[in-house]
């Protein structure tokens, strides 16, 4: 994630960044301008369609059309934006949930080897959930308590050890049934966590609004220069990039948040945020 100051102004107008979605689009949108080019060259140098009044009237399409896409620009980043948000709030409550249960154990563990296990298990499970929903990263950070396996459910098999610790402890004698309902909360409230996760990132925007979107853009833009040629002439070129820059941007945008566990430059700052809660945590238990 990107840490930025939102009052400076001149370095967002000026400075091009990696998350820009400039430089993705810049390709496109020479070719877009090369088209219009083509178009407006074709039609105020060889077809003359200037003389026919029924050409000049697709701009009316466009004002209609224009109205109909930026409401459903507008739905697809607000829900992108929603379920960023919403990631957001679910790694605020796994790392709450983590603090209060290192808060109670700390309170209630009296066993050294008890307590060493829990400092290093609670964020185990923050780790363990983020290489879940990054797939492809390799699990190393964790701590080696528990023989874990790539290919099964991280997060399960982390909360699983911790169950099966709290209940030896209380098989043990070391807490009561109280204390053990009290941590079983706590524990539970880290499943319930990963859960809204995989919530999350397994269920996409569906693909045929995805589509939709996408292919409206494109007839849109490409459309463009056959009505406004005549009213601007050679300029419909930069007017035609400047609509697909700030079109495509958005839905550009709506992709790259819409899975907010990855690695993408506005994606949430979970690495962050699992070494937060280990700091945390150990300073606890330690």
């Amino acid at each position: 994630m990107i840490n930025y100051n939102p009052k400076d102004w001149f370095v967002f107008i000026f400075q091009l960044s990696k998350a820009d979605t400039f430089r993705k689009l810049l390709p496109l949108m020479i070719g877009v301008g090369i088209y219009a080019g083509v178009v407006a060259y074709l039609e105020l140098n060889f077809l003359h369609l200037s003389e026919t009044q029924y050409i000049r009237n697709v701009g009316m399409m466009h004002n209609v059309l224009g109205f109909v896409i930026s409401l459903l620009l507008v739905f697809r980043t607000n829900t992108a934006y929603d379920r960023w948000w919403e990631g957001r709030k679910i790694w605020g409550g796994i790392t709450n949930s983590s603090r209060n249960l290192a808060i109670k154990l700390q309170a209630i563990a009296t066993d050294k080897d008890d307590r060493r296990f829990f400092r290093l298990m609670v964020p185990n499970y923050a780790f363990a959930l983020k290489y879940l929903l990054r797939e492809n990263e390799d699990f190393r950070e964790l701590d080696p308590v528990l023989d874990l396996k790539k290919e099964k459910h991280l997060p399960n098999q982390v909360a699983a050890g911790m169950y099966a610790r709290l209940n030896a402890m209380y098989t043990q004698g070391k807490i009561d049934t109280a204390q053990l309902l009290v941590l079983n909360e706590e524990l539970k409230a880290l499943t319930e966590h990963c859960g809204a996760c995989e919530r999350i990132k397994n269920t996409p925007i569906p693909y045929t609004y995805s589509v939709f979107i996408k292919k409206f853009i494109f007839f849109y833009v490409m459309t463009l220069p056959f009505g406004w040629v005549f009213s601007l002439s050679y300029y419909v070129i930069p007017v035609v990039i400047l609509i697909l820059y700030a079109l495509a941007s958005l839905e550009l945008i709506a992709e790259e948040i819409e899975n907010p566990f990855g690695t993408d430059p506005n994606d949430l700052p979970i690495d962050q945020i699992c070494h937060n809660i280990r700091k945390h945590v150990s300073e606890v238990l330690d």
